[in-house]
């Protein structure tokens, strides 16, 4: 069972959007935390993020980029969910049918990890809610698509390989990845074997990310559903450092804005998470406020679809 501390009960949590005296259906978005890091492989600390968040989403209003304000817009905050190794996957299980419930009921959500391990339980819940074909759409410096790594089929390297194991992903056309920069072995020979949609952070560049985010806008679209996870190591280090594994060459946080802005004008996304944030590794917090932009960006896209947004008419 998850547990609602006392930030995730604070109603000036989340920009002052956190509604704690609410039910979960009755609010525009939910949002929750898998504290977690226990399926990195790497260096740990993104068990601290969504208390972090949480933290320092006092200081920050809920304002786009664009000067939009959406201080209408309700946010129930379920609180964290406390994963350990020891009890994965009774934990793994109750996210799981956490978030078809939340599916089920046509209810918006946003999960902050948590390394990326966490997203797995996720993708699960949504499938379980679906009857039809969804599509994922993973920005990372890392594709997850090892069928285990060192020996553990739950890491955060697994994500998207576990995946494709879902009843509603038919393969690897339901998947599209995008700041791609490096590649496992067991990774690379399904990158030549199968037709993998990936744009990597190279593409990104050479291409621009409006091209991008229109070649993935095109492969998506045909899907009702989208689910965007978002690894913090797709930035660049100079723009998140506070992350376990960075990758040199990474997306500069205009791409990451403007890619936000298309993905989710042009699709249905009805959730996305923020993963592998971790604090301890960067004081001066880069990687956290990167995360916390990309949430308020993207509650700002969903408010607007609700009509809870405003904005200055000339």
């Amino acid at each position: 069972m998850q547990i609602r501390n006392e930030l995730a009960k604070n109603a000036k949590t989340w920009c002052g959007l956190n509604k704690p005296d609410m039910k979960p259906e009755e609010a525009d978005a939910v949002v929750f935390g898998i504290p977690f890091d226990g399926g990195a492989s790497y260096r740990g600390g993104a068990a601290e993020a969504p208390e972090m968040l949480r933290a320092n989403s006092f200081h920050s209003t809920p304002c786009t980029e664009k000067l939009e304000y959406y201080s209408d817009f309700t946010v129930f905050d379920a609180g964290d969910f406390p994963l350990t190794m020891e009890n994965r996957e009774e934990v793994f299980k109750e996210i799981q049918d956490f978030v078809a419930d939340l599916v089920r009921k046509g209810k918006k959500f946003t999960m902050v990890g948590g390394d990326h391990s966490v997203t797995i339980p996720v993708e699960r819940g949504i499938d379980d809610a679906l009857d039809e074909e969804f599509g994922i759409i993973h920005i990372d410096a890392h594709m997850d698509l090892c069928d285990a790594l060192e020996g553990d089929f739950l890491s955060h390297g697994n994500t998207e390989k576990r995946a494709l194991e879902l009843k509603n992903i038919n393969g690897y056309e339901n998947l599209y990845f995008i700041g791609i920069r490096s590649i496992e072995p067991d990774e690379f020979e399904q990158y030549m074997k199968y037709p993998v949609q990936v744009k990597t952070a190279y593409d990104c560049y050479k291409e621009g990310i409006e091209a991008v985010a229109d070649d993935c806008i095109a492969k998506m679209s045909k899907y009702k559903k989208v689910y965007i996870t978002y690894d913090i190591d797709s930035l660049d280090p100079a723009y998140a450092a506070g992350t376990g594994t960075p990758q040199f060459g990474g997306l500069t946080s205009r791409m990451a804005l403007t890619l936000f802005e298309k993905l989710f004008t042009n699709l249905n996304v009805i959730g996305f998470d923020i993963v592998e944030i971790a604090p301890a590794l960067d004081p001066s917090l880069s990687a956290m406020f990167a995360g916390r932009k990309l949430i308020t960006e993207g509650w700002g896209y969903w408010a607007k679809e609700l009509g809870k947004l405003v904005r200055r008419n000339l």
